[in-house]
């Protein structure tokens, strides 16, 4: 478990904290939960996400289990940094990171460099198994990286792979349980290898 590191006021820099991993992993369910304990602490907080995420409700960040929190929906990294004043802001949180482009890397550096502390979730690899956009670059910045584990549907084992089970081969394709289901590496290689064969 994840524990909030104390405010250094000397400093007075903030730091970034990534949640990462597969679908299904809890990813956004340990966002909502950090951020709720800031609001218990009676920090004030901004939360965030990209426009494209319009799975359960257009305002608000939600996770598979239906634990929700109020979010502003931006088109673009660069539109968080306009919603956020740094005087009365502590917390900043944003999810679904891996659909943001480079930006966001700025944007997180400045916002901690600004006293802000960061929470940012996203998927670590897309369904090919492949780094996904600036997530790997977030986690390299980051001075707390949490990797959150699914179940494998196939083998009960740690999951670490999103599996897109339909033959769709955009890279960014919101969907849920209909369209992703979380597998471990010997699952996931099985089934892209079966693809391959068809």
């Amino acid at each position: 478990m994840f524990l909030e590191i104390p405010v250094n006021h000397k400093d007075n820099l903030g730091w970034i904290e990534v949640i990462t991993g597969s679908m299904f992993s809890g990813k956004t369910e340990e966002l909502i939960r950090r951020l709720r304990r800031a609001q218990i602490a009676r920090q004030n907080v901004e939360i965030f996400k990209p426009a494209i995420d319009n799975r359960y409700a257009e305002n608000h960040v939600v996770s598979h289990d239906a634990n929700q929190i109020p979010s502003i929906v931006v088109e673009k990294a660069e539109d968080i940094l306009r919603h956020v004043d740094l005087e009365t802001v502590q917390v900043v949180g944003i999810d679904e990171a891996q659909f943001f482009d480079n930006n966001i890397i700025d944007v997180a550096n400045e916002l901690a460099n600004n006293g802000l502390r960061v929470i940012i979730a996203g998927l670590d690899m897309d369904y090919r198994g492949k780094p996904f956009g600036p997530m790997p670059f977030l986690m390299a910045i980051a001075e707390y990286v949490t990797k959150v584990h699914a179940v494998c549907m196939e083998t009960g084992n740690l999951a670490h792979y999103s599996y897109r089970k339909t033959d769709d081969d955009d890279l960014i394709l919101v969907g849920e349980k209909q369209v992703y289901v979380p597998l471990s590496r010997a699952a996931f290689v099985k089934a892209m290898s079966r693809k391959k064969k068809v």
